[in-house]
């Protein structure tokens, strides 16, 4: 048996119909930029994630960038970032010209650790960008209180979230995507919502925001040839949109069978030697990444590659140790719990259509290789 790491050829296969009737759709009507299709994905998508607004773009980095412009962030300004997540998060700051600050994470959840936040403001800080990272959602209480402390704007990195949500207080459960001043999300192919190439959404509650961002994603236009801002070609295709709206149909179908692949490895990985992902009660794990840790990693993927098991280390190298980020002075011991992690974690197979057959599979290929 092979197991790979993602397998989107059956749910693509059910829905292949409706995906061709939609491209058809786009293709009868030849608005292929910013068309009919996009224009109802970006309603049901803000309904879907309870925000008042969305803007489709062409890449969940490219959603990043223009909300950072959105905002104002640029040349002289500070942005939090965690140290442990995809670089694109950073980049995106540096395309602003503003400087990412790095901030350890907390070693349960993988996301920023809240009581570490505060020690990284300086005057020039402008902004957090918390990652709701491998689809479980941040500490956004804590994080809007020390927001609303320093008078920062809250960009929610929401690229692995689709869906997620949590508990804002006793009772009161916020979607992801509706929480910060804005969240953007990735659609990347291998995503919990995945186009057919590269996309991405911006969502936000605040009008004015949402207005800059409808303007910064097409050039800054107001009218064909007239433009009152410097914008940017950042637009979401609306062949794109089409197949989104049909996957988007699916999409809570689609995290409640990750949940359920997530259960069956957690009991198959009782008493095995090693750490399977935490998840906050207080939280909707959309599990858009099932990450185990341990300290056999080298063994693992040996035995894993022997036995036919895609895998991938989610991430090798935290971001103040990245080459790109030298500049920055950083140092082995920085950011210690960024540092361990990358060093012990991998991620298991995990897509919707992952079954209790290939679980198996992958669980007693671990026993083989560490007991």
């Amino acid at each position: 048996m092979k197991v790979p790491f993602v397998d989107l050829g059956v749910q693509h296969r059910q829905i292949k119909k409706e995906i061709n009737q939609a491209i058809n759709r786009v293709i009868k009507r030849g608005d292929f930029i910013l068309g009919e299709e996009l224009e109802k994905f970006e309603k049901e998508f803000a309904q879907f994630s309870n925000s008042s607004y969305a803007v489709g773009v062409s890449s969940g980095t490219d959603a990043l960038f223009l909300a950072l412009m959105s905002l104002g962030i640029g040349k002289g300004d500070e942005v939090i970032v965690p140290a442990f997540t995809y670089i694109a998060t950073a980049l995106a700051v540096s395309y602003s010209q503003a400087k990412p600050v790095f901030v350890d994470i907390e070693e349960d959840t993988y996301n920023i650790d809240v009581r570490k936040i505060e020690k990284a403001i300086t005057k020039f800080t402008k902004a957090i960008i918390p990652v709701h990272l491998f689809g479980q959602p941040a500490n956004m209480p804590e994080i809007l209180k020390i927001a609303k402390k320093y008078n920062l704007k809250v960009i929610e990195d929401a690229a692995q979230a689709h869906g997620a949500s949590i508990q804002m207080k006793e009772g009161d459960w916020q979607t992801i995507g509706s929480i910060g001043d804005i969240a953007c999300f990735s659609f990347y192919p291998s995503k919990n919502l995945g186009a057919l190439g590269d996309a991405g959404i911006i969502t936000t509650n605040n009008k004015e925001t949402y207005d800059k961002l409808f303007k910064l994603r097409n050039y800054g236009r107001v009218s064909k040839y007239e433009h009152s801002i410097i914008g940017y070609n950042c637009r979401l295709d609306t062949l794109q949109a089409a197949i989104l709206r049909v996957k988007l149909k699916r999409l809570k179908i689609y995290n409640k069978m990750r949940q359920k692949a997530a259960k069956v490895y957690n009991r198959l990985l009782t008493g095995i030697d090693v750490v399977t992902p935490y998840k906050s009660p207080l939280v909707r794990h959309v599990y858009h990444v099932y990450a185990i840790r341990t300290v056999n990693r080298d063994r693992l993927l040996a035995q894993f590659k022997k036995d036919g098991i895609g895998t991938i280390i989610h991430y090798p190298t935290p971001l103040h140790l990245q080459k790109a980020y030298g500049n920055l002075g950083f140092k082995q011991g920085t950011f210690p719990v960024a540092e361990k992690i990358s060093g012990e974690i991998l991620s298991l197979p995990m897509y919707p259509h992952l079954n209790s057959r290939q679980i198996n599979y992958v669980v007693k290929s671990i026993k083989k290789a560490i007991g």
